[in-house]
C-alpha cells in the first residue's frame, strides 16, 4: 500500500526509478540496486512492478548460485500470490538445480567493502590525531594487483597517482581518486579505468550527473572521511545508505563510514571528476 508522499518525494522516486531501472537493464543481477528499485515502487504503490522485481531479485540470486536467498524472495512474493505460475515454476527449478546439494546460507549483499567492527568512536569521526591507524586497508593492494599485474600501468605510474595518506593530519580539501589521477596524466582514460573495475567486482555503476543526491544526509557524516577517501553518501532508501567511491576496494573508509550510521552502506562506481565536484559542494 502506498503511504501519503509529497509531490517533490514522489518526484524523487521518479527519478529513483528511472535512474536504477537503467542500472539494473545494464547489470540484471545487481540485486542492491534491484532492491532499492522494489522499495521505490512500493512507495509509489505500483503492485505489479514490486512484485515484477521481486522475481528479478530472485533471478539475480539463482544466477549467483544464492539459492537460499532466491527462494526467501520467491517465498515473499507467494504470501500475496500464492498461485503464481511464473514462482511455482521457479522453486520448482530451483529444487531441481539443488537436489541432494546442501543449500549454503545466504552471502552478504557484496564483497565490497565488509563491515569492519572495533573501531574507536573518536577515530571514526575524525579519522587523524594520535589514535589514527599505522596500516590502513585503502584497497592499494587490490588496484595494484588490477593495474600492475594487469599491465594496465608500470609501477612507476601506479606510485605516482597513488596518495600515501598521513592518518595524522586532516586532508587539505578532497583528495582526487587514484584513477583521476591516472587520467589527468594521460596514463589511462577514466572511462576505461571504471569498465576494468567494474568488470572486476560486483560494484554497479551509477551516472552520478543525472542524481539528484541528498545534500543533507552526506553532511551528516564525517567531512574528513568523505574528502580524505573521496566517498559520498548521496542518499537513503529505507535502511541502506548510497556511497559513491572510485575505489571499490577501500576498506578504512568503510570502515569509517560505517561508524557514523546505523543504516546499511550500498556502495556505487562513479565517475571521478563528477564525485570530487559534489563533494566540494557538499563540504565547503
Amino acid at each position: 500500500m502506498a503511504t501519503t508522499l509529497s509531490p517533490s518525494e514522489e518526484a524523487q522516486l521518479a527519478q529513483t526509478i528511472e535512474m536504477f531501472e537503467v542500472i539494473t537493464q545494464s547489470q540484471p543481477h545487481d540485486h542492491q540496486s534491484l532492491e532499492i528499485l522494489k522499495e521505490a515502487y512500493s512507495k509509489l504503490g505500483r503492485e505489479t512492478d514490486v512484485v515484477g522485481t521481486s522475481k528479478r531479485i530472485a533471478q539475480a540470486y539463482v544466477h549467483m548460485g544464492q539459492y537460499s536467498s532466491a527462494i526467501l524472495e520467491y517465498e515473499t512474493i507467494l504470501q500475496r500470490f500464492p498461485n503464481d505460475p511464473d514462482v511455482q515454476a521457479a522453486l520448482q527449478e530451483i529444487e531441481s538445480k539443488a537436489n541432494n546439494v546442501a543449500l549454503e546460507p545466504a552471502l552478504g549483499e557484496t564483497t565490497f567493502p565488509k563491515k569492519l567492527e572495533g573501531v574507536p568512536p573518536r577515530m571514526a569521526r575524525k579519522g587523524f590525531g594520535p589514535d589514527a591507524p599505522t596500516e590502513i586497508e585503502d584497497g592499494r593492494r587490490s588496484m595494484h594487483k588490477i593495474f600492475v599485474e594487469g599491465k594496465i600501468v608500470t609501477v612507476a605510474d601506479f606510485d605516482l597517482c597513488w596518495h600515501k595518506m598521513d592518518m595524522t593530519v586532516p586532508p587539505n580539501g578532497v583528495i582526487e581518486p587514484f584513477i583521476q589521477l591516472l587520467a589527468d596524466k594521460g596514463i589511462h582514460p577514466v572511462e576505461k579505468s571504471i569498465k576494468l573495475l567494474t568488470d572486476k567486482t560486483r560494484i554497479a555503476y551509477l551516472p552520478m550527473d543525472r542524481y539528484d543526491m541528498d545534500m543533507d544526509l552526506a553532511r551528516t557524516f564525517p567531512s574528513v572521511t568523505c574528502r580524505r577517501w573521496c566517498v559520498l553518501p548521496f542518499d537513503r532508501m529505507s535502511k541502506s545508505v548510497l556511497v559513491a567511491t572510485a575505489n571499490p576496494f577501500n576498506q578504512q573508509a568503510s570502515k569509517e563510514l560505517q561508524a557514523a550510521t546505523k543504516y546499511r552502506l550500498l556502495w556505487y562506481l562513479v565517475p571521478p571528476a563528477d564525485l570530487v565536484k559534489n563533494l566540494r559542494k557538499v563540504f565547503r
